[in-house]
């Protein structure tokens, strides 16, 4: 929701001119931003929020601010020598073909491929692994500036149809069509107001099911809190308004739904959550010639997380951390229920078991050993029955096949191993390449390893490290430190193109695994949530102490990155300890801790941070709240924050705010930017031109106040 701005503004935006930029020492004029006469009282304690009016990115006098501050943050950028340099060989190195996950439908086979520039990837279809690939859908096509995204993808049963999602300028918001795969054309059907949901289909290939929300108010789609999602289903070829309502809960709209029809077609499998929480419920229908049957509670205590794998009849397989924070498999016969009769098949083990499909009617699982992942595969009665060898310690991105399939493909790559698609071949038991990208530069010239230091608290932490081979660890390495810690996501070894280029110029790219995350299972994931959120700083914090500690950098060579709850990370780090660093890039951030909650999708992370209207909440949010702990008088390091004027997760008031407090607080002579992408959001869908003009900024940002050459 959007607040009025106070009658009492002080100040009206200036619009500086800038006349010099070339050295960060020297003193930027930033736009003057005007202040409003805003307290707010939280249970006791009359918080300030001079800057509430950022809040509405509607406003003419907010774009205006937009507008003033982008107009200094790349006059800035535009004078740094090496930013035409670095664009040019980022250009370069993004310039090889990217490959989606393959996976089989109605007898075809669908991957998406980029062929190194476009803005988006193109879903393709081939009719064998040997046949010759065509074009089914070209987003491309949607938009001149290809800021129109393909967000999702689900095949009919019978090969037939194609649904595909969506989303204008980065928004979460998705809107669904409908294809002719063997004619190319589309179909009239067109769904909106969709978020947080795919599409499943029937098995008579007839129609699908989603979920969407109710059409929010004209004006207030990027702000207005989503609540009361519901569940439908779509008959190929009508209208959105005469979807069938299958599920919703009016008592408990915070509540989301997932459907999922069962590979045999005979079940509705309706994954309930509230927000952001681990813990979540499994309901179901049986699907008997209607599209909507009765729903039966079959996990409803809200006890842990379920995850469905699979059925065999009425015996369904669940993954859950149930009484097992690493992860197991249980067997539950959904006519008898009682937990007396579930049957544990592949118990706990020290990793935690990330990923189950069934594949073969063999478990293909994916664990994770100390944050990289392992493939092991069980039968269904839980036997052990071998491991596939990977080629490096790295990720495992995706694993797709179907239960009768002999075959199998897996998307593996590392911080040095470009994603590589494998085909597994189950008869053979042999791993072959089936696409694998030409990039332009040499893996064997850098190298990865993986070190543990240890937490305020004494708490053993994983870090990677990859660098150029031969590197001098002389305290002197420009050193690019990344993390996230938070809502159970684990940071594993995964490739980023850009991270290529920051290494060739003698650069180190450190990814510490910090508590928040799944890297250990659900323990780890609780650690560093609500009460505990300060052990996530702290571990990030004692990340950079020990590379300095241990020789490889120092306080005038080190960065830190993050996104989304990763820019929480960095926006908390740096207010406590503005004398670690460097530079900070806080990304899309969640800086305003005591009203995050109110915008959008904010209300759902309530379960990892806590809310500022409960009491002992409000404490420690406050306590680190990026936003409320900047403090006048105080040398921050050169920060360029980065968000999007449609990003609808973390709306950008987070970071409008942040950078306006931090511009008013600075007190040394580093620069404080704010760089606002225009048709652009939270990150997903990004067009290539747009990521490489961001990555550009942020390396030629880097170099300069890091004082490094290209």
């Amino acid at each position: 929701m959007t607040s009025p701005i106070a009658k009492t503004l002080v100040m009206l935006i200036g619009v500086v001119v800038i006349l010099s930029l070339l050295s960060c020492s020297q003193k930027i004029e930033y736009p003057a931003t005007k202040t409003a006469d805003v307290v707010e009282d939280y249970h006791g304690t009359q918080v300030a929020d001079p800057y509430r009016w950022l809040e509405d990115d509607n406003a003419e006098e907010t774009k205006q601010w937009v507008e003033a501050q982008n107009k200094v943050t790349f006059a800035y950028l535009e004078k740094i020598p090496q930013r035409k340099k670095i664009n040019e060989r980022l250009t370069e190195l993004w310039n090889y073909e990217k490959y989606g996950m393959p996976y089989k439908e109605g007898g075809l086979y669908f991957f998406t491929k980029n062929d190194g520039l476009q803005n988006q990837s193109v879903l393709y279809v081939q009719k064998s692994l040997d046949a010759d690939p065509k074009i089914l859908l070209d987003p491309n096509t949607f938009s001149e500036d290809g800021t129109v995204a393909l967000t999702r993808t689900a095949v009919s049963k019978n090969g037939h149809y194609l649904m595909y999602g969506t989303s204008s300028g980065g928004s979460d918001w998705q809107e669904f069509s409908l294809r002719n795969i063997q004619s190319g054309n589309d179909l009239s059907d067109h769904l909106q107001w969709i978020k947080f949901s795919g599409a499943s289909w029937s098995k008579d290939s007839k129609g699908f099911y989603y979920s969407r929300y109710d059409e929010p108010p004209k004006g207030k789609k990027m702000v207005q809190s989503n609540k009361s999602q519901k569940v439908f289903y779509h008959e190929v070829g009508t209208d959105q308004s005469k979807d069938q309502l299958i599920y919703e809960d009016k008592t408990h709209p915070d509540r989301m739904f997932n459907a999922e029809v069962t590979d045999d077609g005979k079940y509705l499998i309706l994954y309930v959550g509230e927000g952001s929480a681990s813990e979540n419920r499994i309901y179901y229908m049986e699907l008997r010639g209607g599209r909507k049957g009765n729903v039966i509670k079959l996990l409803d205590d809200l006890d842990a997380h379920y995850s469905f794998i699979g059925n065999d009849g009425t015996l369904f397989y669940f993954q859950t951390d149930l009484a097992a924070p690493k992860g197991r498999i249980l067997g539950i016969p959904i006519h008898r229920p009682q937990k007396k009769n579930w049957k544990e098949i592949i118990p706990e083990q020290e990793d935690v078991l990330s990923n189950v499909s069934i594949i073969n009617n063999r478990f293909v699982t994916v664990y994770m050993h100390d944050a990289y992942d392992l493939i092991k595969i069980y039968t269904k009665e839980g036997a052990f029955a071998g491991e596939i060898s990977l080629p490096t310690l790295g990720s495992v991105a995706g694993i797709s096949g179907k239960k009768e399939d002999t075959e199998m493909f897996y998307y593996f790559s590392s911080f040095i191993y470009p994603p590589t698609i494998y085909h597994y071949d189950f008869k053979k038991q042999e791993s072959t390449v089936f696409r694998a990208p030409k990039v332009k530069f040499n893996p064997e010239d850098f190298e990865t390893k993986q070190v543990f230091f240890k937490s305020k608290d004494g708490t053993r932490i994983p870090m990677f490290l990859s660098y150029k081979k031969g590197m001098q660890f002389d305290g002197n390495i420009p050193t690019y430190l990344y993390g996230y810690g938070g809502f159970n996501i684990s940071l594993t070894p995964h490739f980023n193109i850009s991270n290529i280029f920051w290494m060739e110029r003698g650069g180190m790219y450190a990814q510490a695994n910090l508590r928040g995350g799944g890297e250990y299972g659900e323990e780890w994931h609780k650690q560093g949530m609500l009460k505990n959120k300060q052990n996530v700083f702290d571990d990030f914090i004692s990340a950079a102490e020990y590379l300095i500690h241990e020789g490889y950098t120092s306080k005038e060579k080190l960065a830190i990155s993050g996104a989304s709850n990763g820019g929480l990370l960095v926006g908390a780090s740096m207010t406590q300890r503005p004398d670690l660093f460097a530079a900070a890039l806080p990304a899309v951030g969640v800086m305003d801790m005591l009203r995050y909650h109110k915008f959008t999708i904010g209300w759902a992370w309530a379960s990892d941070y806590g809310r500022s209207d409960n009491l002992e909440q409000f404490k420690f949010l406050y306590a680190y709240s990026p936003l409320h702990n900047l403090k006048e008088g105080v040398s921050y390091p050169a920060t360029l924050v980065t968000t999007a004027d449609h990003d609808d997760r973390v709306v950008p008031a987070h970071s409008f705010k942040f950078a306006a407090r931090l511009q008013e607080c600075q007190t040394g002579p580093a620069p404080v930017l704010i760089r606002i992408e225009t048709r652009a959001g939270h990150g997903a869908g990004k067009p290539t031109s747009k990521q490489i003009e961001e990555e550009t900024d942020k390396w030629a940002f880097l170099m300069k106040n890091l004082k490094m050459k290209f």
